[in-house]
C-alpha cells in the first residue's frame, strides 16, 4: 500500500514520496490543501522510511507479499468507496466525488483475479491491521463524514503521484506483463493528465465550506490514516520476513534436487548460460561416475576402519 503517500513522479525512486506541489498564487496558508501538506509532512517522512516501503522502492518485493498488499488495498478501497457512495450528496464531501476518475475497487478486482484466479474470494481474507483501517473508514463515513476527505486525499492523491513510480517498480521487479495485468490498481484510464487532476482536486478541497476546527480535525484524521497505512506496512514486513519461497536481494532458493533440471531455479535464473548446470544435479551426476564411486567407497572403508580402531 505504499501509494498512500502523495509524491513526485520524477527523480530517484527513493525520493518519490516527497511532496510535489505546483506553485499557485491563489493558494492561502489556511486552505485545506496547504494545511494537509504542512500538517502531514512528518507522517510522510515516517511512512516512506518503513522497511516495507524502502524495500519496495528498491525493487526488493516478493510476489507473494505484493499479492497480500493488493488484498489489503482491495479491502481498504472497498470500505472507502462504499462510504464515499453513501456520502456522494453530502455537501461536506460531494465536490470530491469522482467515481469514474478515481475509484479503484474494480481495478483491484482485476488484479486479484490475475493473481489468485476466478475463485479469489475463497483465497483471501482481511488482515488484522487492514481491518482496523477499514473499521475507522466506516466509522468516519457513518458518523463523521466531514473527515472522509482526509482518507480520500491520503489514498487517491498518493496513487496519482508516487504510486505511478511504484507501478513501474513492481512491473519490473516481479516481471509482470507489459499489458499491465496485476497492476491495474495504478492505471487511471479516465485521467489524461494526473497533475491537472490533482490541481482540480485540491481546488475542490479548498472550496469546501469548513471552519478552522473542522480543517484541523481533517488534518488530524489524515495523520491517523497514515498511521493505519504504516501499521499495514509493518504487518506486511513481518509477513515478508517469514516467506521463504522467494529470495530477496537477487538471491535464489536452494534447490532440493527434485524435478526437472530445466526447472531448477538456480539453473534457469541464476546461471542462464548455455552448458551451465544446476549445482545439485551436477553433484549427483559426478557421484554416478564409476571412478568417483570407487574413491568414495575407499574413503568410507578407511573411515569405518578408523572408527572401529577408536572404539576398541
Amino acid at each position: 500500500m505504499p501509494s498512500a503517500m502523495e509524491g513526485s513522479e520524477g527523480g530517484e525512486e527513493g525520493e518519490i514520496l516527497h511532496y510535489e506541489e505546483t506553485e499557485d498564487d491563489n493558494v492561502s496558508p489556511t486552505d485545506l490543501s496547504e494545511l494537509l501538506k504542512e500538517g502531514t509532512k512528518e507522517s510522510h517522512d515516517r511512512a516512506e522510511n518503513t522497511q516495507f516501503v524502502k524495500d519496495f522502492l528498491k525493487g526488493r518485493i516478493k510476489k507473494e507479499l505484493f499479492k497480500l498488499a493488493t488484498v489489503a488495498l482491495y479491502f481498504t478501497y472497498s470500505a472507502l468507496e462504499e462510504e464515499m457512495d453513501h456520502n456522494k450528496d453530502n455537501p461536506v464531501f460531494a465536490p470530491l466525488y469522482f467515481p469514474l476518475e478515481l475509484h479503484r475497487k474494480e481495478a483491484l478486482l482485476k488484479d486479484l483475479k490475475y493473481f489468485y484466479g476466478e475463485d479469489w474470494k475463497e483465497k483471501v481474507q482481511c488482515s488484522e491491521a487492514t481491518q482496523h483501517y477499514v473499521d475507522r473508514i466506516h466509522h468516519v463515513g457513518q458518523h463523521e463524514p466531514e473527515l472522509l476527505v482526509a482518507h480520500a486525499y491520503t489514498r487517491y492523491m498518493g496513487d496519482l503521484s508516487g504510486g505511478q513510480v511504484l507501478k513501474k517498480v513492481a512491473q519490473r521487479a516481479l516481471k509482470l506483463p507489459t499489458t499491465e495485468e496485476g497492476i491495474q490498481f495504478y492505471v487511471f484510464d479516465n485521467i489524461s493528465n494526473a497533475q491537472q487532476f490533482k490541481q482540480l482536486y485540491r481546488a475542490r478541497m479548498n472550496a469546501l465550506d469548513l471552519d478552522k476546527n473542522t480543517k484541523e480535525r481533517i488534518v488530524e484524521e489524515a495523520n491517523r490514516a497514515f498511521r493505519f497505512n504504516m501499521q499495514v506496512f509493518d504487518e506486511l514486513d513481518k509477513i515478508g520476513r517469514s516467506l521463504t519461497e522467494e529470495a530477496q536481494d537477487g538471491g535464489f532458493p536452494v534447490h532440493d534436487g527434485k524435478g526437472d533440471l530445466r526447472k531448477c531455479p538456480y539453473y534457469a535464473d541464476k546461471l542462464g548460460k548455455a552448458g551451465a548446470g544446476c549445482p545439485y544435479h551436477a553433484a549427483v551426476a559426478l557421484v554416478k561416475q564409476p571412478l568417483v564411486q570407487l574413491i568414495l567407497a575407499a574413503c568410507v572403508a578407511v573411515a569405518a576402519g578408523a572408527a572401529a580402531w577408536y572404539m576398541m
